[in-house]
């Protein structure tokens, strides 16, 4: 994956196009998004891969329709976790059969909706779950397609959130499992068909990956065996990440295939009608995006040098740290100029009445001044989606995907009558006017 190039006057481009045209196109701040480096991500993984281990596209990383859509054309299917998501999937044109939806906490009316689509598996994350969703299809008339999500008891290491081996509102634990061997038999209306584990994200190392997988295929089996139904389908998760810090390294996609391979082939010759998914949202995603800020102001305070944006993270929450004590920085650069001048630490904020509203602490970057244009990388997932876009009332940002060297709006920004809209003002709370006021 090559680098970007920039202009003759320094101007960084995306397929061609200067950074400095699109933010006066679009204004600022945004989101852009190459969908030639999104592309190359899909496509790398996908050749190296088993073709009998699916790719699913976890909309939570980046629900932005297009996005969905760039990749269900590539085969990409979908994982989804919410009645918009399903819906998002949909309308970008995946199938029916290629989606998932899990997530603990799931409404009666997604669930329904999960039956009324046709989806290929409702992952339950609680006995109570499978109860309410055999009630429900009970009522409609249909089998639901049910997918066990299980609380291993094995806790992964070298994940930068565990999601497994612990007390969670995630799953169902293992041990639990292995003491109902009726649950196949307990709801008529409910055809257990699979096993869904997740065991953590952004993992940055290919052996604790090719670790996860195996132990999750076995455990599998051993699930369906004791509870007695049929394999149809194996999650085996994926958390593969992108790494953003200092100190850390992108996996290795190759030897990611070397060491997990021959596991999903052998899983694969033992069980040849058995589906096999592998759910990706982070990895596909994260370095196809830039989150483009211009400068609104510099100044200086105790020796210290701060760059005020018009962008900070009420779009980009991610750029807090994700989950991390101390404060990391994304890569942050200076996109509308190159500097021959000494870089120094700069702090670059965004305009909250927050001190937490960093975007970079004590960055590298050359002398900065008003009007500059400063790009957060590897900012495709988990950015407005995963913020507080309505602190202060400033709303969404703009989205935008350049496509073979053509940039399009994929997302309006919130102007103040879209936040305003949705806003009511009952009676009793009307200013008084000379009209109205009580003499």
């Amino acid at each position: 994956m090559t680098g970007p190039e920039r202009n003759p006057d320094g101007v960084e481009l995306i397929q061609g196009i200067p950074v400095t045209e699109l933010a006066g196109q679009y204004g600022t701040p945004f989101y852009a998004y190459d969908a030639g480096v999104l592309a190359e991500t899909f496509d790398t993984l996908r050749e190296l891969l088993p073709r009998r281990l699916e790719i699913f596209y976890s909309l939570k990383s980046n629900p932005n329709v297009a996005v969905c859509a760039l990749l269900a054309r590539r085969g990409a299917r979908a994982e989804v976790s919410s009645l918009v998501e399903l819906r998002t999937a949909l309308r970008a044109g995946v199938s029916p059969n290629d989606i998932i939806f899990l997530g603990p906490g799931k409404s009666p009316e997604e669930l329904a909706a999960c039956l009324e689509a046709g989806v290929h598996s409702v992952v339950c994350e609680s006995f109570g779950e499978i109860a309410t969703l055999d009630r429900l299809a009970h009522g409609l008339g249909v089998t639901a397609p049910v997918s066990l999500r299980v609380n291993p008891e094995f806790s992964v290491k070298g994940s930068g959130l565990t999601m497994g081996g612990k007390p969670r509102q995630f799953g169902i634990d293992e041990a639990q499992l292995l003491g109902r061997e009726d649950l196949a038999k307990q709801y008529p209306s409910v055809r257990l068909m699979g096993i869904h584990a997740y065991m953590g994200t952004r993992i940055l190392d290919e052996e604790v990956v090719a670790r996860n997988t195996a132990y999750i295929l076995d455990m599998a089996e051993r699930l369906a065996d004791r509870l007695g139904f049929p394999l149809d389908l194996v999650d085996v998760g994926g958390g593969l990440g992108v790494a953003y810090f200092a100190g850390e390294r992108d996996l290795d996609p190759r030897r990611l295939a070397e060491l997990t391979n021959p596991v999903v082939e052998a899983f694969a010759r033992r069980h040849p009608g058995t589906r096999m998914i592998m759910e990706l949202g982070r990895y596909l995603t994260g370095r196809c995006g830039t989150y483009v800020v211009r400068v609104r102001d510099v100044k200086t305070s105790m020796d210290e040098n701060f760059a005020v944006t018009d962008g900070g993270t009420h779009h980009h929450m991610a750029a807090v740290g994700i989950g991390s004590f101390v404060k990391r920085n994304f890569p942050v650069e200076l996109l509308s100029r190159v500097s021959d001048d000494a870089a120094a630490a700069w702090n670059v904020t965004g305009p909250l009445c927050t001190p937490n509203d960093v975007l970079a602490k004590k960055a590298e970057l050359p002398p900065l001044r008003p009007g500059d244009l400063l790009g957060v990388r590897r900012s495709g997932a988990y950015g407005p989606s995963a913020s507080p876009v309505l602190f202060l009332s400033h709303g969404h940002p703009a989205e935008i995907v350049v496509h073979e060297g053509r940039s399009h709006l994929v997302r309006e920004r919130d102007l103040p009558e879209d936040l305003m809209r949705k806003q009511r003002l009952p009676d009793f709370a009307r200013p008084e006017t000379a009209e109205t006021a009580a003499p």
